[in-house]
């Protein structure tokens, strides 16, 4: 009797189509000699089985770009590692993913201890590459090594007690890497620079002395960029300021409206919406951090270094004021929250500021719409959800400066709740088999 692979074979797919579900294009490359099932394999498309020493050859047949190529068991076989990342890199569409699963090293003894006493299938190959050396490997093709992590440690049913104790393990065990499958995401990267349109978003609510002198700062792009600044009921002028901006700025682009419902997510979704160009940035109208620096956020996109770009108030030192000290607790609480929950680490999440590709708008949605709970300010979303699609996240250093007029506008505590379920449900989706 051999120990059944369904479990397993499902929850790999399953996790595959995190990657699927949010890039349009994609083929799968398998081993002919996987088992897995055919109602599996009817849900994904355009898998290709080929021979376990065929990768190479099989890279070369295709004609087509893709926006996420995924290489199953057969990556760590090949004897020509360079040249198939050198095709894999042709073959993808600009901003495109490589994602390579393998059966985790750790695993290799107890797979063999089964095999020998036929309770699994003889597996004829099996190899590792540590991901250190595909990292640098990786690099000299034009990649970076995104996400690395592994899954499913009691792959068993059994009336759902089995489903249950693999959760538990995984979250116990979650970084000692014990997962059976590991999953290697690589991003691709030109390192070449591509001038692209702008939107800057400026959520406006209570800010009618900061907005003139905001917008005035803004550097002016060689480029086609725009304005859009969306306010909320205020209990000063700010309305008024904000419909009369086009006659103080004539020589600026700038869209203006009021938002449907209160919320600064409300406020940013809704100008998202709006705009119309490649790269769109988001800028709080406090004058908090200088917007001179969205010169430096768009050319880290615009290098081809990373795919969404995250403002970090916590490297330099503060002005005094700035920012509370409970609030600077809070944000090294949250921050410590987050770090667990995407598996990576970001040094301040809850900076306004950050700038990302508008392409990455069906990955945000996505996101939106397998989660049931809602981010009541919009930063949560916009950063797990590039990581929940293995995108390269960096940070920029920003000073943090005082608030010349008005108080701030969010209170982190006050929506602490909804804050608590949203962690929990993010890292349910983040950090357990499907």
């Amino acid at each position: 009797m051999k120990i059944s692979s369904v479990v397993f074979n499902r929850n790999h797919l399953n996790e595959l189509n995190r990657y699927i579900n949010t890039h349009e294009t994609s083929i799968h490359l398998i081993s002919k000699k996987a088992k897995l099932g055919i109602n599996e394999l009817n849900k994904h498309r355009n898998i290709v089985s080929i021979e376990e020493d065929e990768l190479l050859d099989a890279l070369k047949r295709e004609d087509k770009k893709y926006d996420l190529i995924i290489i199953t068991d057969l990556f760590e076989l090949t004897d020509d590692i360079y040249n198939t990342l050198k095709i894999v890199q042709e073959m993808l569409n600009e901003d495109g993913k490589l994602l390579v699963t393998s059966v985790n090293p750790k695993w290799n003894s107890i797979l063999r201890l089964f095999e020998y006493f036929k309770l699994k299938t003889v597996t004829s190959k099996r190899a590792y590459i540590h991901p250190k050396k595909i990292s640098n490997i990786a690099r000299s093709s034009g990649f970076e090594v995104n996400q690395i992590y592994s899954r499913q440690i009691f792959p068993f049913k059994i009336f759902g007690i089995g489903t249950l104790l693999n959760k538990i393990l995984e979250v116990f065990l979650l970084p000692l890497n014990l997962g059976i499958k590991n999953y290697i995401v690589f991003g691709k990267y030109s390192n070449i620079f591509f001038p692209s349109s702008k939107s800057i978003i400026i959520p406006a609510k209570n800010e009618e002395k900061n907005l003139i002198p905001l917008i005035e700062r803004v550097p002016i792009f060689e480029e086609d960029y725009e304005l859009i600044v969306v306010y909320g009921d205020s209990e000063d002028e700010t309305e008024k300021v904000v419909l009369n901006l086009n006659k103080v700025f004539p020589n600026i682009k700038i869209k203006t409206f009021k938002q449907s419902l209160n919320g600064k997510a409300n406020a940013v979704w809704e100008a998202v919406e709006a705009s119309n160009n490649n790269l769109i940035a988001i800028l709080d109208s406090d004058q908090s951090v200088d917007p001179e620096t969205l010169v430096d956020f768009f050319e880290i996109l615009e290098n081809g270094n990373a795919d969404f770009v995250n403002g970090t108030r916590l490297i330099y030192p503060m002005e005094d004021q700035a920012m509370r000290t409970i609030n600077t607790l809070g944000n090294k609480v949250f921050q410590f929250l987050i770090s667990i929950v995407i598996g990576q680490k970001l040094t301040d999440s809850l900076c306004g500021t950050k700038v990302f590709k508008k392409s990455n708008l069906e990955k945000i949605y996505n996101w939106q719409n397998i989660l049931k709970s809602k981010d009541p300010f919009g930063d949560f979303d916009l950063i797990f959800s590039a990581a929940f699609a293995g995108d390269k996240i960096l940070e920029y250093p920003v000073h943090y400066r005082a608030r010349i007029y008005g108080e701030t506008q969010i209170s982190r505590f006050r929506d602490g709740f909804k804050l608590i379920k949203y962690f929990l449900e993010s890292f349910y989706l983040f950090n357990f088999s499907k």
